[in-house]
C-alpha cells in the first residue's frame, strides 16, 4: 500500500516549538517512527512537509496521479482556515485522515474549528505522535 503523510507549517519545528504542547521529540524522530511503521506493515509511506500552503496543495494534487492509496495529513494552522487545502483534499477520493498531535478541542477557540475535517474520513487528535501510527493503521485496515 502507498500512503502519503503530509505535514503543514511548523511541524518541522517539533521538539523546538511549544514543547509542553507538542512534546520534546523532534521531526526526525517522527520520520523515523513512520519509516519503522512502513517496514512493519510492508507499506510504502512517503512523507512531505512544507510551511507553504501552495506546496501542500501541489503535493495533494500530485497524489491523485502517483498511485497514492491513502493520505494522513496534519495541516497545522491551515486546518482552521484553508479552504484551498480543503478543496484539494475533497478532490482526492482515497481514504484521508486528519491528524493533530495536541487535543485541539481543549485549546484556543479558533483551534476547535477544522475546515478540512469534513473532507477526511477520520480525525485523530490528542494522541501525540502516536496519532500518526493510528492514522496509518486506519488507512491500511480499510475502515473508511
Amino acid at each position: 500500500m502507498k500512503i502519503l503523510v503530509i505535514n503543514g507549517p511548523n511541524l518541522n519545528f517539533l521538539g523546538i516549538r511549544e514543547k509542553k504542547v507538542y512534546g520534546t521529540q523532534d521531526y526526525q524522530y517522527l520520520l523515523e517512527m513512520i519509516r519503522k511503521k512502513a517496514e512493519e506493515t510492508r507499506s510504502e509511506i512517503l512523507t512531505f512537509q512544507s510551511n507553504h500552503e501552495g506546496a501542500l496543495i501541489d503535493r495533494i494534487q500530485e497524489a491523485y496521479f502517483d498511485g497514492t492509496e491513502g493520505i494522513v495529513i496534519n495541516p497545522g494552522a491551515f486546518t482552521h482556515y484553508s479552504y484551498a487545502i480543503r478543496d484539494a483534499l475533497a478532490s482526492i477520493t482515497v481514504p484521508k485522515v486528519e491528524i493533530h498531535i495536541s487535543d485541539i478541542t481543549s485549546r484556543e477557540e479558533f483551534r476547535k474549528v477544522s475546515v478540512t475535517a469534513a473532507v477526511c474520513d477520520r480525525q485523530i487528535y490528542g494522541q501525540g505522535l502516536d496519532g500518526y501510527l493510528q492514522a496509518i493503521d486506519y488507512i491500511i485496515s480499510g475502515r473508511n
